[in-house]
C-alpha cells in the first residue's frame, strides 16, 4: 500500500495553527510580518498538492505566542483532535519552538492510545520568507502524518515532532539552539524517522497502541501545581525551603548535578526530607542533557532516595513537568502518583 492510500481513499489530515513563526509571511502593503490564510495552504505550499491529500486547517483565534502557552491551549487541543478524531488520518501542528516541546510533551500524555499521527512542527524562519525552513518541515510532517503501513495504520501512532528532517518523540524532545534549523535534540531516544531522498522510519522504536479498533482516552485535567528546583552552587537554606515547602505546591522537579546528584549537608537533606514527609512529591531529573539519574551509585543520591525522592531516571524537565501534571490531575492519591512516575507510561524514559 502506498504511503497516501487508505483503501482507495486518500489520506486526509487536519492542519492545526496555534501561532508561531511558521505561520508569517510579509503583507507587501504593511511591509511587516503577518499570519497568512492557512486555508490557503496549497496555494503557499503547492509542493503538498503533488500528495493528493485532503488537507484542512483550522486557526486558533486568538493566534498564541509560544512564550505565552498556558495549559488551557493544551486542552483545547486535546479537545479539537478528540472532536475531529475520526475524521482525519493525521494532525499536525504548527506551534512556535520556544515551547513546542512541552507542549508535544503534555498531549503525549493527554492523548493516551493514540492510533494516529500528531506531529508537531514549526520553523526558524517564516515560511513567507527566502531560505525558510518552515515549508521543508511542513511538507515532511504532513508526510509522515498520512503514512501508513500495508494494513492500513498509521506507521507513527505517537506525539512527535518534525523538524529539519527528524521525528523525535514528543515527550523526549528539546528545545537546544535558537540559532540553527536543527533546534530540537533527542539525546536519550534515537529518531523515529529521518527524512532523507526517502523517509526512513525506525520502526523498532515506534510506539504502537494495544489496539488498532479501540477509541483514545482523551484526559482534559491537569494539576499544575509543580515547581522546578535547579540545583546550583551556592544554593540557599532559603531558596530549597521556599521552593520544596511552599504551601501551593504539590509536587516538585528538582534538577540535580549527573547522575542524581546534590548537596550532602545536611540542612539540604533536612529539608527534602521535611517536604516529603509533609506530603510533596520530589521527582528527581538531571541537568544533563543526556544521561540518567541513578541514586544508587553516590552517597548523596542515595541519601536522596531515602529521604523520599523519586527517581525520573532518563525523563527530560518538559516531560517531567507534563507528566506531573497529567498524574496529579488524574490521581489524588500521591502514592499512586510515585509509582506512576516510575513508570514508562508513554515512551518518556528507558527502563
Amino acid at each position: 500500500m502506498r504511503p497516501n492510500e487508505n483503501n482507495g481513499r486518500r489520506s486526509s489530515i487536519l492542519l492545526i495553527y496555534t501561532g508561531g513563526t511558521i505561520g508569517m509571511k510579509i503583507d507587501p502593503v504593511l511591509e511587516a510580518l503577518t499570519p497568512f490564510d492557512f486555508s490557503q495552504i496549497l496555494a503557499e505550499v503547492p509542493e503538498l498538492a503533488k500528495y493528493a491529500y485532503r488537507i484542512d486547517s483550522y486557526t486558533f483565534a486568538p493566534l498564541i505566542d509560544s512564550s505565552d502557552v498556558e495549559p488551557s491551549l493544551w486542552v483545547s487541543l486535546t479537545g479539537l483532535i478528540e472532536e475531529k478524531y475520526d475524521m482525519y488520518d493525521g494532525f499536525v501542528i504548527l506551534h512556535g519552538t520556544d515551547t513546542m516541546a512541552y507542549s508535544a510533551s503534555v498531549l503525549s500524555f493527554m492523548l493516551e492510545g493514540l492510533t494516529k499521527p500528531v506531529i508537531f512542527t514549526g520553523s526558524q524562519l517564516p515560511i513567507g520568507t527566502p531560505r525558510t525552513d518552515g515549508k521543508e518541515n511542513l511538507i515532511s510532517s504532513v508526510e509522515i502524518a498520512a503514512a501508513k503501513d500495508d494494513d492500513g495504520h498509521a506507521l507513527v501512532p505517537e506525539v512527535c515532532i518534525c523538524f529539519d528532517n527528524v521525528l523525535i518523540r514528543g515527550n523526549r524532545s528539546r528545545k537546544v539552539n535558537s540559532d540553527h534549523f536543527r533546534a530540537f535534540r533527542s539525546e536519550n531516544c534515537p529518531p523515529l524517522a529521518e527524512a532523507g531522498i526517502n523517509i526512513r522510519y525506525n520502526t523498532s522504536l515506534i510506539r504502537k497502541p494495544d489496539s488498532w479498533n479501540v477509541q483514545p482516552t482523551f484526559h482534559k485535567t491537569l494539576d499544575t501545581r509543580v515547581s522546578i528546583l535547579k540545583i546550583h552552587p551556592g544554593i540557599t537554606p532559603q531558596v530549597v525551603r521556599n521552593i520544596l515547602c511552599g504551601p501551593e505546591t504539590r509536587a516538585v522537579i528538582m534538577e540535580t548535578y549527573g547522575a542524581g546528584n546534590a548537596p550532602s549537608k545536611e540542612w539540604f537533606i533536612s529539608i527534602v526530607r521535611e517536604a516529603s514527609e509533609a506530603g510533596k512529591i520530589i521527582l528527581n531529573v538531571t541537568q544533563c542533557t543526556a544521561g540518567s539519574v541513578n541514586m544508587d551509585i553516590y552517597a548523596t543520591g542515595k541519601s536522596l532516595k531515602s529521604a523520599g525522592v523519586v527517581n525520573g531516571y532518563d525523563c527530560t524537565t518538559e516531560a517531567a513537568l507534563a507528566k506531573l501534571f497529567y498524574l496529579l490531575g488524574t490521581f489524588d492519591s500521591n502514592d499512586t502518583v510515585k509509582t506512576c512516575l516510575e513508570m514508562d507510561l508513554r515512551g518518556e524514559i528507558s527502563k
